[in-house]
């Protein structure tokens, strides 16, 4: 049996293609989430040869102070903050939608390399991710000082405190605004079904809403159904709402959550998976 998908030889033939090594053939896997998040697990988990099912849990609403949310980004554009940290893919929707344009003297920090693409791609600079993609990674490693200024986290309303606590302890004026809401979104009905009979063979839990929506929706979950979280944190919420977690992906990543359930359907009885880059 295969323990890593490094394992694994792949060798081409003679008309140059790859042969194809699935070991996901045969999974029916629920994917939490919609949009572009989705459509990308979707795409890597059928490489492997699982049913993806996309049925989002959550999804995300305007804040409920829209004023707070107005002058924090005003004062950023004016250069009233010498950080920006962005923790996620949606804060980044928001930001552009309010059409934020941060100046030169403002440095950017993203918690991942996901977050950090989504910069990118919407046309921002950014200057630090930390190698620990989590917000315990980005207050350890933090390359900033008091004297460069104040530090705005905008996040979810009902993000941890992790950041600007952790930052605070370290002697920096972080300031938290709300950005978005986080809201729960009700399965199909023929989804709850296939996840009570055991149809469903697998749920990759991205966040701490999306297990709580999991435990909420689907709890009791049958007792063949592995469910597999993109981190330690997300592993913890998990936990802490009644599920049982099987594996935790090495990184914050779409493609560490992907192939940390790969590497549970190789080698379900491994209790120390190995760390695949």
């Amino acid at each position: 049996m295969f323990s890593s998908l490094r394992d694994v030889t792949v060798e081409r033939t003679p008309t140059g293609a790859l042969p194809v090594i699935k070991p996901l053939l045969d999974w029916t896997v629920l994917v939490p989430r919609g949009g572009k998040w989705g459509d990308g697990v979707a795409a890597q988990l059928r490489a492997l040869g699982a049913a993806p099912v996309i049925a989002p849990l959550i999804n995300f609403a305007g804040t409920e102070q829209p004023e707070q949310l107005a002058a924090a980004l005003e004062r950023l554009q004016a250069g009233g903050y010498g950080w920006l940290v962005v923790t996620s893919a949606t804060t980044v929707d928001v930001l552009v939608g309010h059409d934020v344009r941060v100046p030169a003297t403002t440095r950017i920090a993203a918690v991942g390399e996901t977050t950090a693409h989504a910069l990118q791609l919407a046309g921002y600079s950014v200057d630090f991710v930390p190698s620990d993609h989590s917000a315990r990674g980005l207050v350890r490693e933090w390359p900033g000082t008091a004297a460069q200024g104040a530090v705005l986290v905008p996040q979810s309303e009902i993000a941890e405190p992790t950041l600007v606590s952790g930052l605070a302890e370290r002697g920096i004026d972080a300031q938290f605004v709300s950005a978005y809401r986080t809201v729960g979104v009700a399965a199909p009905a023929a989804v709850v079904a296939d996840v009570a009979a055991g149809r469903i063979r697998a749920l990759i839990v991205s966040s701490g809403s999306v297990a709580r929506q999991i435990a909420e929706q689907f709890a009791p979950l049958p007792a063949g159904t592995v469910v597999v979280c993109i981190g330690p944190r997300t592993a913890f919420d998990a936990r802490a709402a009644g599920l049982t977690v099987h594996r935790i992906a090495d990184e914050r990543s779409t493609a560490a959550l992907v192939r940390a359930l790969a590497e549970y359907a190789m080698n379900p009885d491994d209790s120390a998976p190995p760390v695949v880059p």
